[in-house]
């Protein structure tokens, strides 16, 4: 699909004054956007390498350029709980302030060529794009969308304008600051947990596990921000029984039962191509055992799991949502969103009816004329 642009978005320049960052006694300057706290001199570049110094100030050098467009199912994010069966307009940028050896998109988020951002797309493009392919909402996503926070948040007050809603899809790897203004213009976000030790994150992210904890709480008892959570199971890392055990008694007792949790199956990729996919077995005991653990929705990803899909009614126990893939195969929730059976209201953001956009994936094209 081809969206047109406009000639002003010819001469767009991506270098853009970047916030949240001070100057240091030492003549450094600081970013304090994540708990990284990358320190600079002139010329330097911060680990998610888009974010440089240059002067004696701090910028953000992929502002309002994108590697690529896509009109996906909002069940890809995956956000099962979120307006059901809508198309959500995705893009990303390049470069993570994470540097995880198991990364599923390494080709967008450790890329260091800015060539891959040849796609020129303004705040009021993004939006006008999404708003032109029938978008119900716009995803920041494929690279994760805290480093280009200015980007995100010009282009979430853009969209919002537009009546569209906005999706973060992160790690939730940021400072308290930051955090505020991020998710107060998200309406919704899928974090990804990656683990429940701060070994495994030291190890194989290079980064912490509290942070993100304390993100999760955030986005739950500070926003009105719908929250998905997503733990991609790496065979003999972040597998066994008790850490997940743990993970979802720390869910529910910090983040309350009816936030949805999906398990999702990791396939040799990046640094670690040396381990098995993630078989068929550890979802389904991942799912059965955060269930014991009292959470309501508890999802499977990136397998043909059509039971791992269904949400279920926490009152009745009946299947309300049926998911083969990212298609809807059964919806029976009332247009208040409780269960058509018993009358149980299910936690989401909910429509009078599902979407229908099914499981396709469209590419998007900006035309600049």
């Amino acid at each position: 699909m081809s969206v047109p642009a406009t000639t002003a978005a010819e001469t767009f320049e991506a270098a853009h004054p970047a916030r949240w960052w001070h100057r240091l006694d030492d003549g450094r300057i600081q970013c304090d956007l994540c708990p990284r706290e990358c320190k600079l001199h002139e010329g330097q570049r911060g680990l998610c390498f888009v974010r440089a110094r240059q002067g004696d100030a701090m910028v953000l050098t992929t502002y309002g350029r994108s590697s690529g467009f896509c009109v996906d199912p909002i069940e890809k994010k995956p956000l099962n709980h979120f307006h059901p069966g809508t198309p959500v307009f995705s893009f990303g940028t390049a470069g993570c302030n994470l540097a995880c050896k198991f990364c599923q998109n390494w080709d967008i988020s450790k890329s260091r060529e800015m060539d891959r951002l040849m796609h020129v797309a303004p705040p009021a493009l993004i939006a006008a794009a999404a708003k032109h392919t029938q978008s119900a909402s716009v995803a920041y996503t494929y690279n994760d969308p805290v480093i280009f926070a200015e980007y995100a948040l010009d282009a979430a007050d853009a969209c919002r304008e537009q009546g569209l809603y906005n999706v973060a899809v992160t790690a939730g790897y940021i400072h308290a600051a930051p955090r505020r203004e991020f998710f107060a213009k998200m309406d919704a976000a899928n974090v990804d947990l990656k683990a429940f030790t701060e070994d495994f994150y030291f190890r194989l992210t290079g980064a912490h596990l509290n942070p993100v904890l304390e993100t999760l709480e955030y986005i739950v008892h500070d926003t009105k921000c719908w929250l998905e959570i997503t733990t991609l199971l790496i065979p003999g890392q972040n597998d066994s029984a008790a850490e997940i055990e743990a993970l979802a008694r720390w869910v529910h007792g910090h983040l309350g039962p009816d936030v949805p949790l999906h398990f999702t199956a990791f396939s040799p990729n990046y640094r670690m191509t040396d381990i098995e996919r993630t078989p068929q077995r550890t979802l389904t005991m991942a799912r059965a055992v955060a269930r014991q653990q009292g959470l309501r929705h508890v999802y499977t990803g990136n397998v043909h799991d059509t039971v791992g899909g269904t949400t279920l009614c926490p009152g009745c126990g009946q299947a309300l949502i049926v998911r083969d893939w990212h298609l809807l195969k059964q919806y029976t929730l009332d247009p208040q969103g409780a269960c058509g059976h018993c009358g149980t209201a299910i936690a989401g953001r909910w429509d009078a009816a599902a979407g229908t956009f099914g499981n396709r994936r469209i590419p998007v094209r900006l035309m600049v004329s």
